[in-house]
C-alpha cells in the first residue's frame, strides 16, 4: 500500500512514523522552505538538509516522483518538495493525507485517490474527504471522524505541564528571524531565544527550548516561531510527541479501516 501524506511536520512526522512501522509505503510532500518549529523531529528538515532521522527512520529529499520511488525502495521515506501535492496524479497512491496542519483545505479533495484523510479542523468527512482525524487534545485526540468536522481551532495550545500559551514563543516584529539558542538548550523566564529586527524574543517561562525557527526564517509579528517544554525533559526534543502519535494512531486506523473496505 501507497499513501501520499501532504505536509512533513512534527505531527505528520508523528504519523509518518505509525504508518511505516505498519510497513506502509509513504511519501511525503512539503514546500520549499519549510516553517517547521520542531525541527528535530520533523521529515520536513530532509527538503532542507538532504536527509534527516527521527527515531531511527531516515528521510530523504526526492526531486521527482520517479526518484521518490527509487528512495522507497532503498528503505527510506522520500519527501518531495511538492506544495501542491502534484505527486498525487503522477503516484496514484491508495490513500492521501492531508497533514499540513493549516486549519484550513489548500486543495485536497475526495477525489484524490480511493481513500482521503483530513487531519485537524478546516476538513469535512464525507465532503472533501472520507474521514477526519481530531487534533485538538484531550478527550477526542486521535479520534477519527466518518461524519462532520474536527473541533475548530481555539488558537490556544493545549496544556504541556500546566502551560498552554505561555509555552509559545512568538516574533516580536516583522522581518528575519536570528536564532541564538538551540534546540534543547536550558531556558529561564527572561532569555533571549531569538531577535528579529533587533527586537528581542523572550522566553515566557522556564524550561527547555523544544523548538525553535531556523536561523534567516521570514517572519511576521505574532508568528509562532519558538516553544518551551517546562517538563525540563531534554530528551523530549528528539522524539515525536505524544500528540503526534496518537494523531497518527488515528490516521493509521482511518487507513487501514477504508482501505479494507474497499476490498
Amino acid at each position: 500500500m501507497l499513501v501520499v501524506i501532504r505536509g512533513a511536520g512534527d505531527i505528520a512526522t508523528g504519523i509518518a512514523l505509525r504508518l511505516w512501522r505498519a510497513h506502509i509505503q509513504i511519501v511525503m510532500t512539503e514546500i520549499e522552505r519549510p516553517t517547521a518549529i520542531r525541527r528535530t523531529v520533523c521529515f520536513s528538515q530532509a527538503v532542507v538538509h538532504g536527509e534527516t532521522t527521527v527515531e531511527g527512520v531516515t528521510a530523504r529529499r526526492a526531486e521527482s516522483p520517479t526518484e521518490a520511488l527509487r528512495i522507497l525502495g532503498g528503505g527510506c521515506i522520500p519527501v518531495l518538495p511538492d506544495p501542491e501535492g502534484a505527486c498525487v496524479l503522477v503516484l496514484k497512491p491508495e490513500a492521501v493525507v492531508d497533514a499540513i496542519l493549516a486549519k484550513k483545505n489548500l486543495g485536497t479533495r475526495i477525489t484524490d485517490a480511493p481513500v482521503v484523510i483530513g487531519v485537524g479542523p478546516g476538513f469535512t468527512a464525507g465532503v472533501d474527504c472520507h474521514a477526519v482525524v481530531e487534533t485538538m487534545r484531550g478527550h477526542y485526540l486521535g479520534r477519527v471522524i466518518h461524519e462532520g468536522t474536527a473541533i475548530p481551532n481555539t488558537g490556544i495550545p493545549g496544556l504541556i505541564g500546566g502551560f498552554a500559551g505561555e509555552r509559545v514563543l512568538r516574533a516580536p516584529a516583522d522581518g528575519e528571524f536570528r536564532q541564538l539558542l538551540e534546540i534543547g538548550a536550558q531556558v529561564k523566564m527572561g532569555d533571549v531565544a531569538a531577535t528579529v529586527n533587533g527586537e528581542p524574543m523572550v522566553c515566557t517561562l522556564d524550561g527547555v527550548l523544544r523548538g525553535i525557527l531556523a536561523d534567516g526564517t521570514p517572519v511576521f509579528k505574532g508568528m509562532k516561531s519558538g516553544d518551551i517544554d517546562p517538563r525540563c525533559k531534554i530528551e523530549h526534543c528528539y522524539c515525536a510527541s505524544d500528540k503526534a502519535l496518537a494523531v497518527g494512531g488515528g490516521v493509521l486506523e482511518a487507513v487501514l479501516d477504508l482501505t479494507g473496505a474497499l476490498k
